[in-house]
């Protein structure tokens, strides 16, 4: 287990983590029909995403991505649940800028359908976010910081 923890991923995971929690916020207060205070609890959960990802792209472009670090035998369960976790990422921010349009927009049908799918792809988001994370940091030492290419697929 490692002792010391990298400042910049260890910030970035507690917005994440941040967003997902306000997402589950919202989520209640749209149930109590809380109109006000869901848009305001959502808008926190997207500005929380957003300083995520400003942290983690501006890590990746001036520092690089931190390689796997464990066993050599888990590597390729680590890279699939990788992928996996990127893919969920991806589709979580598309889905959650259109929900945040729909909802803005007042197009309340579409945003209704959507917002539900939109937080469950978070909240796994986040938990693969934060499951990545203690792969990375806390379970095993973090392998070399690298280019992107190189840390998720080896070469």
């Amino acid at each position: 287990m490692n002792t010391s923890l990298p400042i910049l991923p260890t910030i970035s995971t507690s917005f994440i983590v941040l967003s997902a929690i306000l997402v589950a916020i919202g989520w209640y207060l749209i149930k109590q029909r809380n109109i006000e205070a869901h848009m305001r609890v959502m808008f926190g959960a997207a500005i929380a995403a957003i300083i995520f990802f400003i942290i983690y792209a501006s890590r990746t472009i001036f520092i690089g991505n931190t390689a796997f670090g464990g066993p050599d035998e888990i590597k390729i369960y680590y890279t699939v649940f990788l992928v996996f976790h990127i893919t969920l990422a991806t589709v979580g921010a598309v889905l959650g800028i259109i929900s945040l349009i729909t909802g803005y927009k007042k197009n309340y049908q579409k945003h209704r359908k959507l917002g539900p799918i939109t937080s469950i792809v978070w909240f796994f988001t986040a938990i693969t976010g934060v499951a990545v994370y203690l792969l990375l940091y806390v379970f095993y030492h973090g392998g070399e910081t690298t280019s992107v290419i190189k840390a998720i697929l080896g070469f």
